[in-house]
């Protein structure tokens, strides 16, 4: 099972540690603060170095804009990224201005560790802000977060591999799961070995985006696991057709790409697969790793779905910490990074598209040729895309462990497709209990 920088950011989990939490709320200190005296803000996201690079660039710019304001930048690798934060929130420690994604947001929002930015709204707007990518960090009719870009779910592919191979690229507009299937085995079985037509496409994204498609979804608007067990089964019954085939790649393949994010060690990235399911943001790095001009399309299934499957999502979101002493100045850095053009123009789509319709109309003429394929991309399916997602409650983060766990039994055949189905849900049920 592979992983985008952001499908992997429910594999880390926090429940332990938030549970230390010794009441996180309601202790700023903004409102004691001299509003005119010299301020540090303590800022943390993950990321490569060139996310560091762009970054400083839009931190110096504020800094510049804002004299009386200094930002200390804490970020690092990915995979370390938010067991350090944990651990920071735990200690009473965390950073002013938070970069989450997925369900983090919702798990420390409902421990109190993130500033309702209701408290804040007069300096970090949000009119212009795409709804569905601002309802990302909405729980409980409390704003926690923003959107640092939008970003979608779809398919990559490699028009190299499938040149090679002698097969079409798919009709996205029409194309279904057993198309999909069809077209990885043809990939496959005309390529060299070690060459697939697909990488696994397991994740906990792609069972959500298959479960909408069906009138379902991985969680329900009360807290519950929504995906049933015969989706379940189907899945597996499916992806373990593929492995049979030769079209993903043995389960010891597939287990041995677990937990390598960088772009450059998928399959994808090393030019062995035509197609990979992931987000938009990912293009231009697996371009880069690749070398190869790759495309995105719509996930199959969409055209002959019960609903459609595929959301626009926030790439990350940018919250406040409750506990930080200075909350106008952590406002006015994060009404910055996602309003202002000035920052929009630096960062351009390293954090996604811009949510911001003005920000988003000031950079497109500068952004780089492959970000603008995203944002073309986007732009086509914004119209064709289903409801914002469901995001997980409390405890779903283990999901994606839990995920890793089941697929790998049923992969190597240790368990059936609805073994493996039933499995799931019944730990991912007890985890957001």
């Amino acid at each position: 099972m592979k992983h985008s920088s952001y499908r992997r950011i429910a594999a880390l989990g926090l429940a332990g540690l938030l549970l230390a939490l010794p009441g996180c709320g309601g202790d700023s200190g903004s409102a004691s603060d001299d509003p005119n005296a010299p301020v540090t803000l303590r800022f943390s996201w993950w990321g490569n170095a060139d996310r560091a690079a762009l970054t400083q660039k839009a931190i110096d710019a504020f800094q510049t804009a804002n004299p009386g304001i200094t930002v200390k930048p804490e970020y690092g690798d990915f995979n370390g990224y938010f067991d350090k934060l944990a651990t920071s929130v735990a200690a009473n420690d965390a950073p002013d201005v938070i970069t989450l994604g997925g369900a983090y947001p919702r798990e420390y929002g409902d421990r109190g560790a993130l500033l309702d930015l209701a408290e804040v709204k007069d300096t970090l707007k949000t009119d212009k802000i795409d709804a569905a990518s601002l309802s990302n960090g909405n729980f409980d009719d409390k704003q926690y977060g923003v959107p640092t870009g939008v970003n979608a779910f779809g398919v990559v592919v490699n028009p190299k591999v499938f040149k090679a191979a002698g097969v079409p690229l798919p009709d996205d507009s029409t194309w279904t799961w057993d198309d999909f299937r069809r077209i990885a085995e043809q990939v496959a079985k005309a390529s060299p070995k070690g060459t697939y037509g697909a990488e696994d496409p397991t994740s906990a994204d792609v069972l959500d985006l298959y479960a909408r498609q069906r009138g379902e979804s991985l969680y329900t608007q009360d807290g519950k696991v929504g995906l049933s067990e015969g989706t379940l089964t189907e899945w597996f019954t499916m992806t373990t057709g593929l492995r049979d085939a030769g079209a993903t790649p043995p389960a010891a393949v597939t287990s041995e790409l677990v937990g390598q994010p960088a772009p450059e060690q998928s399959l994808m990235g090393r030019g062995l697969a035509g197609m990979q399911l992931d987000w938009t943001n990912q293009l231009g790095a697996l371009r880069k790793a690749s070398g190869s001009e790759l495309q995105l399309l719509r996930a199959p299934g969409e055209g002959a779905a019960t609903k459609p499957g595929m959301w626009l999502q926030a790439s990350q979101i940018y919250t406040i910490s409750a506990r930080t002493k200075h909350q106008e100045a952590a406002a006015k850095l994060v009404n910055f990074l996602v309003n202002d053009p000035a920052a929009g123009k630096i960062t351009l789509a390293n954090r996604g598209i811009p949510a911001n319709s003005d920000v988003l109309a000031a950079v497109k003429p500068s952004l780089p040729k492959d970000e603008a394929v995203s944002a073309d991309f986007i732009a086509a399916i914004a119209p064709k895309v289903g409801p914002a997602l469901i995001i997980g409650p409390t405890g779903s983060t283990e999901s994606v462990k839990i995920l890793e766990r089941t697929n790998a039994e049923v992969l190597f055949n240790r368990q059936q497709p609805g073994q493996g189905a039933k499995r799931f849900l019944e730990e991912l049920g007890a985890a957001i209990q």
